[in-house]
């Protein structure tokens, strides 16, 4: 790349930034572990959304040994209704090792953020850049969308081959000072101007230079051939009501939601009668005359990688006797209203809970 277009083309982003940046806090610090957190909250999350929790976080933990000193309970509360909880019991994780292998201070390079549990080439990449100004390319979706529209690099982003362009170019355009505001300006530019869909190619301060609005490509760059394989998946819960508690239990394992709580949980397609639940679980059985007060519409629940179609069956056992021994052997437990609030729960069991007894 020719060293005029490559300075061209970072004046040109850096002087948009000056005029159009948005105020966020995580801008206004250079605290290695706020620029962390702002970037584990934010993925896969737009910045609207993303916001509040930081905030939520900051005033929680407002430092890395406040955050690896929290129970996970607590941090998958606060986490809750952002999806991916895996980043947040990553992040946990990651705030222990580095209290106690680096003493509460964040490693402050590129090579060293990398060996963190939870942290890839993008996250290591942003806090070396914003925290500790090394000169380092920061690789995002916005950034991706950038290159490839403007200079054309049709490879497809989730290949080898097309990840290695775009490093290598993104590298190729860092100015020689002030690379920080640069990374920060590209990204930016991707997240507000130049949009996936309807960028503002018309006030476009590339658009001298840009292959995508030469050849009318926006639509199709960049390019991304890998295709999400969704799985449906059928849960039935069954809410046990005592008085005013609820029984729920915590999700284990390696499946969505580990670690929040649900109720007590059926898998199974097509159950379509009470009868049906009474032949096919254990703990009904031996609730058989439990009453059933309602059976829920099914919902709909959609995440990256599958489809939910959950159904609810409500019953109050208030009358029954010895249900303790009914619920020996799992681990359901009556939580009164309180407590219900303040556990980790997925937004689906969330928002039930909000619309029928909150």
């Amino acid at each position: 790349m020719p060293k005029s277009d490559s300075e061209y083309f970072s004046q040109q982003l850096l002087q948009w930034y000056s005029s159009n940046q948005r105020s966020l806090p995580w801008r206004e610090t250079n605290d290695p572990y706020h620029i962390w957190l702002s970037e584990i909250l934010l993925q896969q999350t737009r910045v609207n959304q993303g916001l509040p929790y930081y905030i939520k976080f900051v005033n929680a933990f407002p430092n890395i040994k406040a955050l690896a000193a929290a129970d996970e309970q607590t941090i998958l509360r606060l986490w809750q209704g952002l999806g991916y909880y895996s980043r947040a019991r990553n992040l946990h994780a990651t705030a222990k090792a580095i209290v106690e292998t680096y003493k509460a201070e964040m490693p402050d390079n590129y090579d060293a953020l990398l060996k963190l549990k939870g942290i890839g080439k993008y996250t290591a990449a942003a806090i070396a850049s914003f925290a500790f100004k090394e000169k380092v390319a920061v690789l995002d979706g916005n950034v991706y969308r950038v290159l490839s529209r403007v200079f054309g690099i049709d490879k497809d982003i989730l290949s080898t081959k097309g990840t290695k362009e775009f490093r290598e170019t993104a590298t190729a355009l860092l100015p020689a000072k002030n690379s920080h505001v640069y990374n920060q300006a590209i990204m930016e530019f991707g997240a507000l101007h130049c949009t996936p869909s309807s960028p503002a190619c018309q006030s476009c301060p590339l658009d001298d230079i840009c292959f995508a609005k030469k050849y009318e490509r926006q639509s199709s760059l960049p390019v991304k051939i890998k295709k999400i394989n969704k799985r449906e998946r059928y849960f039935n819960y069954l809410i046990f009501r005592q008085g005013k508690k609820l029984f729920l239990q915590k999700r284990m394992g390696k499946d969505i939601w580990n670690g929040l709580f649900e109720f007590h949980l059926m898998e199974q397609k097509q159950i379509e009668s009470i009868d049906k639940i009474l032949q096919l679980d254990p703990i009904s059985k031996k609730l058989r005359k439990a009453i059933l007060e309602k059976e829920s519409p099914v919902y709909k629940h959609i995440l990256t990688h599958q489809t939910i179609f959950a159904k609810f069956w409500m019953f109050d056992i208030s009358s029954l006797q010895q249900t303790d021994k009914s619920f020996s052997g799992t681990t359901l437990t009556a939580y009164s209203r309180k407590q219900i609030m303040d556990l980790p729960k997925p937004v689906l069991i969330n928002n039930f809970l909000l619309k029928h007894f909150f």
